[in-house]
């Protein structure tokens, strides 16, 4: 899927759900160091190709045997998680158009400054609205690391990255779903 051969995504709109689906492990990466963030890179355009996932690498026991989570948001609610699936050595095809993408270590300001910080808290943020029919929408994947906070989030059909403090988030309009 998405050009990427082996990728193999399960597409959530629920917070509680997608949360549930990752918990064991999430608990599993806890209190290890983030060793670096990949994305999709439009090689023409030079710059990142928001629409493939954002890979988070971390480090295993005694350093060993890490983990790579792979985070893709598409429409206006949706998400996947995945694990280990995306090889990033293996040529793109992006639906067989051309456009020359490889992936790229740290080129997000927000990857860089998180890069070697301890994780210690992963959740699932939802944006709460005033609609009925949809009153909570599936927003982000928050990684809070010692010093440093991490949010890839859905911007409207691709992925979004920032490290603005929580702080700096409205209150009413948040709800964070604890994962690990």
């Amino acid at each position: 899927m998405l050009g990427i051969e082996g990728y193999e995504p399960e597409w959530h709109h629920d917070a509680e759900a997608l949360a549930a689906v990752h918990r064991q492990r999430f608990t599993r990466i806890i209190g290890r160091e983030l060793l670096a963030g990949w994305l999709m890179w439009d090689i023409s355009a030079r710059g990142w190709f928001a629409d493939g996932p954002v890979i988070l690498g971390f480090a295993g026991p005694n350093g060993l045997g890490g983990a790579n989570v792979e985070i893709t948001h598409r429409k206006f609610d949706e998400c996947a998680i995945t694990w280990n699936q995306v090889d990033m050595t293996a040529p793109i095809d992006w639906f067989g158009t051309g456009i020359q993408l490889d992936w790229r270590a740290d080129p997000h300001g927000a990857l860089r400054r998180a890069r070697g910080q301890v994780l210690r808290e992963v959740n699932i943020i939802e944006r709460i609205t005033v609609a009925e029919w949809l009153p909570r929408v599936l927003h982000a994947v928050e990684f809070r690391f010692d010093r440093a906070r991490l949010a890839v989030y859905n911007a409207m059909d691709e992925n979004g990255l920032t490290d603005v403090p929580d702080v700096d988030l409205p209150v009413h309009s948040w709800r964070r779903v604890r994962v690990a």
